[in-house]
């Protein structure tokens, strides 16, 4: 079992004001964890490759394509309808 004085300490460094009946709370509490902890130690690991995440999650990304034809023709024509361009930039009146 952790002290009262490492449990005040750990409430100091996590910037927590503490009383006495939480000091004992927390004392006990704390003292769990850390004996759970110990159990997990005693656990056999040798052979298991380490993970982040217990399922395999792989992004899914699509294949950049080059564009068709049709579709770069398309976009000549509707600059064609553009009424004021400036080389293959559109024109617009400033809003600020």
């Amino acid at each position: 079992m952790i002290s009262k004085e490492q449990t005040k300490h750990i409430a100091k460094l996590a910037r927590i004001e503490l009383n006495k009946k939480e000091i004992e709370k927390y004392q006990g509490e704390l003292s769990k964890i850390l004996d759970y902890i110990e159990k997990l130690k005693e656990v056999n690991v040798e052979g298991i490759q380490p993970m982040s995440h217990p399922v395999e999650i792989k992004n899914i990304m699509r294949e950049d394509k080059k564009r068709q034809e049709k579709e770069g023709k398309m976009g000549e024509k509707l600059l064609e309808m553009v009424p004021d361009k400036k080389n293959r930039y559109l024109k617009t009146k400033g809003i600020l």
